[in-house]
């Protein structure tokens, strides 16, 4: 069956397509919705986008992504720089954020080891960790990956490393549901989980 819409905006939705969780379907309503826009609406979006992908970075310490040389957590001086909470993505730190209860220190890995997709040890930002580790300074790092396959399998071997530095490391306890997501989970839960944390 033809396609009756203008090319640019198939184009459009072809991209709204790429990104995650978007179907054709939504795709489409959006650029529909881009169509019905104000010109200078649009433009601001566009220029948002350009912005925040031209300017956004890894922080230098924790490789959480920041506009800075360093991200706000580890720019406060409040935050206790002795425990480090590894997580997948930047989204994590949000959630953990929003508990209220976490005064620490994170670590982006901005992944999970996955030899089936091709991720492999140095394809994280774990070397960053590790050196992070040796300078001193650090008690404890909290294992905080999702409760999956790839989660367990890249906190197991962070550990390992970590572990002949004489740095306590520990895991999240799993008031978590297994294969659950970080981002989705409630501050009560995430919290519990956090302060229930067992030894590796």
């Amino acid at each position: 069956m033809a396609n009756h819409d203008a090319l640019p905006l198939v184009i459009l939705t072809e991209q709204f397509a790429k990104l995650p969780g978007i179907g054709m379907k939504s795709a489409a309503r959006l650029a529909y919705h881009v169509m019905s826009m104000e010109p200078a609406d649009v433009e601001a979006f566009s220029q948002a986008l350009l912005n925040a992908r031209r300017t956004v970075h890894y922080c230098r310490c924790c490789e959480n992504l920041t506009d800075k040389e360093l991200c706000p957590v580890c720019e406060d001086d409040a935050r206790d720089k002795s425990v480090i909470c590894v997580v997948e993505t930047p989204k994590d730190i949000s959630a953990f954020e929003r508990t209220g209860e976490y005064k620490g220190v994170y670590h982006v890995l901005h992944g999970l080891i996955s030899p089936l997709k091709n991720v492999l040890p140095d394809d994280l930002k774990i070397r960053s960790l590790v050196a992070r580790v040796q300078k001193g300074g650090v008690n404890e790092v909290i294992m905080a990956t999702n409760p999956t396959v790839e989660g367990d399998a890249t906190a197991a071997y962070i550990s390992q490393l970590l572990k002949p530095l004489g740095v306590k490391v520990t895991r999240l306890a799993f008031g978590l549901p297994v294969g659950g997501m970080l981002e989705y989970a409630d501050e009560v839960t995430l919290y519990k989980a956090l302060e229930n944390r067992n030894m590796m």
